[in-house]
């Protein structure tokens, strides 16, 4: 499993699988799952989160942070 979380979109997004992805669907506002060719759930993603609400102690959480220019 990778947990991303990306603090410019406030998304976090966890891949339980690597298989391709081959669709996707938002199932309701700001939750959007990913499917494998055998319409499995292999990602979730998550919209609108903050980063303070994340429990870091139980996962570990690769940070995309902004890019400065």
């Amino acid at each position: 499993m990778k947990v991303i979380y990306d603090e410019e979109a406030k998304a976090l997004y966890v891949r339980f699988s690597d298989k391709e992805i081959v669709e996707s669907e938002e199932i309701k506002p700001g939750i959007i799952l990913d499917y494998d060719e055998d319409d499995n759930v292999i990602a979730l993603e998550l919209l609108g989160i903050n980063r303070e609400f994340l429990d870091t102690d139980k996962f570990s959480v690769e940070y995309k942070r902004p890019v400065k220019g």
